[in-house]
């Protein structure tokens, strides 16, 4: 199972993170909604882990806009909303589980198990740009059927610019995706990332383009 948790209260993010490790099992992190954003555009999930009250919004806007887009991944509401009001104005807005802090490890670990077990198998984790392919539920990259063996956040970045493939992506929106507040990026550091990548992306069928004070288009040649 992979998830992604969306919340920004550093030590509850570090308990899950901790029980999702020990059970073997991956966990993405945001701590904002557009961080969550960026990251759903580029990657699938088994299941979202949603807390509400976040620094830049509402986590109902991210669940209404994950439905009005079609996209039936799961979400398990996480909050201190406690009200029966709050849970069904979650519930209808297209949650599928609702927990109130604090909760239990265990119980959260169950119910998100339970969740992900009614996904499996519901999502193409598969992009391709030209002679470019990436599997984002294995974190493989090929150009040419060439395994290119990216380190994880150079593999996050190709896989945002791919599924934006042709049209600029901001460096804010990649450094929202990329890092969070417990890690801050380096000065320049999408920069170098963005440098290494095109070193790898040598092909005549694709280039990786700088949009000068704007940000980074992945484009097809041949389009």
């Amino acid at each position: 199972m992979r998830a992604l948790l969306v919340e920004d209260n550093p030590v509850l993010a570090d308990g899950v993170a901790l029980a999702f490790s020990k059970a073997g099992l991956n966990l993405e992190h945001a701590g904002t909604l557009e961080g969550a954003r960026a990251f759903l555009s580029a990657f699938s999930v088994d299941i979202v882990l949603l807390d509400l009250t976040l620094p830049d919004g509402d986590g109902l806007t991210l669940l209404g806009e994950m439905r009005a887009r079609q996209d039936s991944t799961p979400v398990l509401i996480l909050t201190a909303r406690d009200a029966v009001r709050d849970r069904v104005a979650g519930l209808d807005r297209g949650a599928d589980d609702y927990l109130t802090k604090p909760f239990a490890l265990d119980e959260l670990m169950a119910r998100a198990r339970a969740l992900a077990r009614r996904q499996a198998g519901a999502t193409d984790a598969r992009l391709t740009v030209g002679p470019l392919m990436l599997d984002t539920a294995g974190y493989q990259a090929w150009l040419d059927q060439i395994a290119l063996n990216l380190p994880r956040r150079e593999f996050a970045c190709l896989a945002i610019l791919a599924t934006n493939a042709n049209a600029v992506v901001s460096k804010d929106s990649l450094i929202s995706a990329l890092y969070d507040n417990a890690d801050p990026p380096m000065p320049n550091a999408v920069e170098v990332i963005i440098s290494r990548l095109r070193k790898r992306l040598t092909h005549p069928a694709i280039a990786l383009k700088t949009v000068r004070g704007v940000g980074y288009m992945l484009l097809e040649h041949d389009r």
